[in-house]
């Protein structure tokens, strides 16, 4: 038997509701049905995000080191596999098997000791990021994964809503502000396959070193390569580094600027309209990265 993480449960119960619930439940008798069935053993104590637990295992066939992921499939993990095969290993971690009813998959076991987000030099770390999303995002999106499009309207459509809803002035007119640049490219949303969530913990190192460094856990969807800049604006925050990450991120990418920059600003309007949504206060990261990405 397989211990559930606490820390697992908290989150699905809390985050995912009943869906979430249902997922924790059939957990166990999930974990059974894949080791069986794929031919594996574990090897080692369970890992988890938000929203999923990694078993370690071998393949009892021929010994190969992989993962198990177990996660809820909704719209944003339904595209994983599907982003992580085309792929096919360049940059991102490779699909060893999938199950479609579940989600389940089987993936390349990745050196967990070696995340990016133990690179000391943060700038370093963000060029890294850079040029993996420039080999990620430089093919067309497959049909059938969420689209940016469809994204950037809903999020229009929620913004007179939202606005009264948020107290402070100042926190108003950003919001105001990122969906205002939002409409301006909303016409051009692009048709790149996207990550979506490339932060310095989605980043690994392979354990046989075929490549230095590879990409985890997309949330995909076809759109602009701007749209996915803002995890390494966030994550690791530091506010005077802000301007130099952007600019260094859309060189390598070879992007517009006042593109990117919209659409960097699109994933502060997202997150901000979740923030609304579930009664917080705007988040001060977001807010700030607003504020520093405005015209120069």
């Amino acid at each position: 038997m397989i211990d559930i993480p606490g820390g697992l449960v908290e989150s699905q119960y809390t985050y995912a509701g009943e869906a979430g619930r249902a997922f924790i439940a059939a957990l166990p008798a999930r974990v059974e049905e894949f080791l069986e069935r794929w031919g594996l053993r574990p090897d080692g104590a369970p890992m988890h995000g938000m929203g999923a637990l990694v078993l370690p295992v071998v393949r009892a066939a021929d010994g190969v080191p992989a993962v198990v992921k177990f996660q809820v499939l909704d719209e944003e993990t339904e595209g994983e596999p599907v982003a992580l095969r085309l792929w096919g290993g360049d940059g991102a971690v490779r699909l060893l098997d999938h199950d479609p009813a579940t989600g389940t998959m089987l993936l390349e076991r990745l050196d967990a000791g070696r995340m990016l987000s133990g690179v000391e030099d943060s700038r370093r770390a963000v060029l890294v990021i850079a040029e993996l999303l420039a080999r990620l995002t430089a093919g067309p999106a497959p049909t059938g994964v969420r689209r940016l499009s469809d994204i950037a309207g809903r999020m229009l459509a929620d913004v007179p809503e939202a606005l009264p809803r948020i107290a402070d002035p100042v926190g108003r007119g950003i919001v105001a502000d990122c969906a205002a640049a939002v409409r301006e490219v909303a016409d051009e949303p692009g048709d790149r396959l996207l990550h979506w969530d490339l932060h310095f913990e989605n980043v690994l190192a392979p354990l046989d070193g075929r490549e230095p460094w590879l990409a985890i856990d997309p949330k995909p969807l076809a759109g602009d390569p701007g749209f996915d800049l803002w995890p390494a604006l966030d994550n690791r925050f530091e506010p005077d580094e802000v301007v130099w990450r952007f600019d260094a991120m859309t060189d390598v990418l070879g992007l517009d600027r006042g593109r990117a920059r919209a659409w960097t600003l699109g994933r502060v309007l997202q997150n901000a309209l979740w923030d609304v949504e579930d009664g917080r206060p705007l988040a001060a990261d977001g807010m700030e990265i607003a504020r520093r990405l405005a015209p120069r």
